[in-house]
């Protein structure tokens, strides 16, 4: 089976490509936007074809959640006419889009977990243009799955994680917004649950939602608390309300995902968010 993973030098990307020695039964294509730009329709038509792809794992993303409320157009042009020109080539080439969505399409407001049929409403531009995305998929693919994750973090890329191992490391004392509250998620967990997942996925199909996060709840502080103690750092943690720490994009204060769907559907086992914290931890 061809797999092609856009978007591969990215933290989901690079666990892909950590874990294709483990999957010698597929044969892996990985493409940052220098070897494939998903803007051009024409150029990811032809490389689907070229290289009879039957599966797309779209990590592709402008994932500047900051950025992208001064630099909309940009987060346009990938997370969503990328992943139109995916959806509409994915049709025509007959292949399965696993395109990955964020729990930053919801308001944030609730007061349970997110299922997939809960009303998304994103307040950022990031979250609007990630909705704009999944809206392509669902007009556009034959056969998808959309899977939204959250609090994303690897020993790859820019993360939470490493930012508070490097602070850590510099600073005595930091500040820590504690009433944001969702799911922490090991890149590592999702990509082998992607992967596992691509054999079960029904041959008739059409597009699918799915949540995926590591089981547990946290604020952020109890996240960076918890870096802390695993690393056993001297570095304090204080909690800050999300006032007291301002950022152009507003982020949501409850963004739990409830997993029962794709645990039920395809057998899976979620771990704690934790016990994977202390697995990235001990690679850095």
């Amino acid at each position: 089976m061809n797999i092609l993973v856009t978007g591969s030098n990215g933290q989901l990307g690079s666990e892909f490509q950590e874990l294709a020695k483990e999957f010698s039964q597929y044969n892996f294509f990985f493409t940052d936007i220098n070897d494939l730009d998903i803007s051009d329709i024409e150029k990811t038509g032809k490389y689907l074809k070229t290289n009879k792809i039957e599966v797309i794992v779209n990590c592709a993303a402008f994932t500047a959640v900051d950025l992208a409320e001064t630099q909309k157009p940009d987060a346009m042009l990938v997370n969503a006419t990328g992943v139109k020109n995916l959806a509409q080539m994915a049709a025509k080439q007959n292949a399965l889009l696993i395109h990955i969505s964020t729990d930053y399409v919801f308001e944030g407001k609730n007061f349970r977990p997110y299922t997939e049929n809960d009303t998304a409403s994103p307040k950022t531009t990031y979250g609007k243009t990630k909705l704009d995305g999944e809206i392509e998929v669902i007009f556009n693919a034959k056969r998808a799955l959309i899977i939204r994750t959250s609090w994303l973090y690897s020993s790859f890329g820019n993360n939470f994680v490493k930012t508070i191992v490097s602070k850590c490391a510099s600073e005595e004392q930091i500040n820590v917004v504690f009433d944001q509250i969702g799911n922490p998620t090991y890149a590592a967990d999702l990509a082998r649950a992607i992967l596992e997942i691509i054999p079960r996925v029904p041959a008739k199909i059409r597009t699918e939602v799915y949540n995926y996060s590591n089981e547990g709840v946290a604020s952020w502080y109890d996240f960076a608390q918890a870096i802390v103690d695993i690393r056993k750092s001297s570095c304090k943690i204080t909690p800050i309300l999300t006032k007291d720490f301002p950022t152009p994009a507003l982020r949501p204060h409850y963004t739990v995902l409830n997993k029962s769907r794709i645990k039920k559907d395809f057998n899976i086992e979620i771990p704690h968010w934790r016990t994977s914290l202390e697995k990235c931890l001990a690679k850095l």
